[in-house]
């Protein structure tokens, strides 16, 4: 692919953008040598404005998700892509949500323009598993762990139980919950129908991918070591 559909693809700018960028010395090498729109160079040497390039299509981007917070494209107040480059919502391929968080959650949201991968990792038959770290509004009964755990609770409107869930008490009124599907509002209707209000909710992990020491409303791109971690087995929370 020549340099200057590449760059456009990746959200520069359109391909007469771009090609102002390469007659303005703007791409360059490692090394800072400018390149032309018919060089045939490494895509990990090329640099814009002396920042390395956006990776290529395969783009798997880790957000600590703040409160307030939408996971649209378009919506009324700010949505997630407000916290993500311009660019990243230009790109072609697109990059989307996998999945989706609601809100008032905070936490781990993934991004990713491989539209293989975003259906994997969200595929019920996958069985990647979310922690989920509650604060409730009333203290736990004591039941509600054998109640999660059961695979034959219902929610309300749905015609199928859910799987197995783990509940780990942290305390009177704090628990997380690691869950392997992904239904509306899961894990505060699950709480809901035991009796409970769910009052802050925060997800910990996917698989095996936490957020580890990424600030709330910061993001970073993913190695391939660490995209893999999402289809091991699920942290500890």
């Amino acid at each position: 692919m020549k340099l200057v559909k590449l760059i456009a693809n990746l959200g520069y700018g359109s391909r007469k953008d771009v090609a102002q960028m390469f007659r303005a010395g703007r791409i360059t090498d490692a090394d800072g040598e400018v390149l032309y729109a018919d060089d045939v160079v490494p895509h990990d040497t090329i640099r814009v404005d002396d920042e390395p390039l956006d990776p290529p299509v395969g783009l798997v981007v880790m957000l600590n998700k703040p409160l307030g917070v939408t996971c649209s494209r378009k919506d009324p107040g700010r949505v997630v892509y407000d916290l993500l480059p311009p660019r990243f919502s230009v790109r072609s391929p697109a990059l989307s949500s996998v999945g989706r968080l609601d809100r008032d959650t905070t936490g781990l949201l993934l991004f990713t323009d491989d539209g293989a991968l975003l259906h994997r990792i969200i595929s019920p038959k996958a069985q990647v598993a979310k922690v989920y770290e509650a604060t409730l509004a009333e203290d736990l009964r004591g039941d509600e762990g054998q109640l999660f755990a059961s695979g034959t609770m219902m929610l309300e409107s749905e015609k199928e139980p859910l799987a197995p869930a783990v509940l780990e008490v942290l305390g009177p009124r704090h628990a997380c919950l690691t869950v392997t599907e992904g239904r509306y509002h899961q894990v505060r209707r699950m709480f809901a129908a035991a009796g409970n209000h769910v009052e802050t909710l925060r997800r910990l992990s996917v698989g095996g991918l936490t957020l580890g020491e990424l600030p709330l409303g910061e993001w970073r791109v993913l190695a391939a070591d660490e995209v893999a971690l999402i289809f091991s087995p699920g942290a500890t929370a």
